[in-house]
């Protein structure tokens, strides 16, 4: 690419934006956000720098696209913020929060009123209105409803080596926190799992299900082990 060539292309690029710009979308820097011809952003939508809407992504109204975010023929409903993280092929519904650094890849469904926070990825898998997965989680592979807890560290286990597994999640259900999920397991509305769980059956709805080793205290097994006495 020539110089001259790159300008015509950034020409037009602002033509876009410009074009956005005179139909209510606010940019706080219109020269660094990077938006395609077939997208389509609703009225009264904010646009950070460094923004990259690609494909035919269409953004609802009065959203907020945070810095650095890049959203790829998705679509997204109205009044949601999404903040430095990555959409492809995914729909969002209204009211929804995602991100700092979320991840949603191809065939994710998030409800409305749904969070999706910091380090969170979503692989393939639907979020019913008001659920809540709020950091560092791995959904993939699942169908999860509405008013669910997700909570910090779960891990939805979806692949053995060889195929994929979809696991299910009901309405209402409490997902404690560093659980593992090992698809397919079907854990039923309003049942709740205990942190630390490794589940790999399904899980009742209204009860609470317990996976993890007994704790033992081993009394003196410090001062036995000469750790009191540390070379420095």
């Amino acid at each position: 690419m020539t110089y001259e060539e790159y300008k015509k292309t950034e020409e037009k690029r602002l033509a876009v934006n410009i074009a956005h710009l005179e139909r209510g979308v606010k940019f706080i820097d219109i020269n660094t956000a990077y938006i395609d011809e077939e997208a389509v952003i609703g009225a009264g939508t904010v646009i950070y720098p460094c923004v990259v809407i690609e494909g035919k992504s269409v953004i609802g109204k009065d959203c907020v696209i945070g810095q650095n975010s890049k959203i790829k023929d998705s679509k997204i409903g109205d009044g949601t913020d999404i903040m430095s993280s990555v959409i492809t092929e995914s729909a969002v519904g209204e009211r929804t929060h995602i991100g700092p650094f979320a991840y949603l890849r191809p065939g994710s469904k998030i409800g409305n009123d749904c969070k999706v926070g910091d380090f969170v990825e979503i692989k393939n898998s639907s979020f019913g209105d008001g659920t809540k997965a709020s950091h560092l989680a791995y959904i993939g592979d699942s169908d999860v409803g509405a008013g669910v807890n997700v909570g910090c560290g779960v891990v939805f286990v979806n692949y053995d080596g060889r195929d994929k597994h979809r696991s299910n999640v009901g309405d209402g259900a409490f997902i404690g926190c560093n659980t593992n999920l090992v698809s397919p397991v079907n854990v039923e509305e309003k049942a709740y799992i205990a942190a630390g769980s490794t589940i790999t059956q399904d899980v009742p709805s209204g009860a609470l299900a317990i996976a993890r080793e007994k704790q033992r205290n081993l009394e003196g097994w410090v001062e036995k082990r000469g750790l009191l006495n540390k070379k420095k």
